[in-house]
């Protein structure tokens, strides 16, 4: 079965006030894996393909205008749900309409500078990934995959202790 992945971005706003930092914090410590990360600017054609559902609508000029101002972070996410998850991380699209503790709350300002896209579904999810990241861009790894023979332990099953120094200037 394959894990649920979702496509967060840390729009113009959220890059320029130094948030990246704070959203990504806000999905590890949701418990979703980072499994692809990029900074990026946007052309005018980029965006246009991006946002082309919303082609037409009132809202579209002013957006594509937003997303290419400066530029954004691109995350993958995934595990169980991730969508949803990252959805009520965001809250609603309207910062001041969203429940209090959600990042748009938190960072956004109104419906445009609202801090961060996310996939609204998996099909949405799928195409925004592909849009921005290549499949050897993304990456599956465990929790130890980290830790040398070492550190993962001896024959008796205790971690080794390992000593660090640093050498004087």
């Amino acid at each position: 079965m394959a894990v649920e992945r979702t496509c967060i971005l840390v729009k113009p706003d959220g890059v320029c006030k130094g948030l990246t930092g704070t959203v990504l914090e806000r999905f590890e410590k949701a418990g979703l894996r980072l499994s692809g990360l990029k900074m990026a600017r946007l052309s005018r054609a980029g965006a246009e393909r991006l946002y082309a559902q919303h082609k037409g609508k009132p809202f579209y000029d002013p957006l594509i205008h937003f997303m290419v101002s400066a530029p954004i972070v691109a995350a993958v996410w995934e595990g169980p749900g991730s969508i949803q998850k990252a959805r009520a991380l965001m809250g609603s699209t309207n910062s001041p309409e969203a429940p209090a503790g959600t990042l748009r709350r938190q960072h956004g300002i109104d419906n445009r500078h609202n801090l961060i896209h996310g996939s609204d579904s998996a099909a949405s999810a799928e195409r925004e990934i592909a849009f921005f990241f290549k499949p050897d861009e993304l990456f599956a790894y465990a929790s130890a995959d980290w830790q040398s023979a070492e550190l993962k332990g001896n024959e008796h099953g205790k971690s080794k202790k390992t000593s660090h120094s640093v050498p004087s200037r």
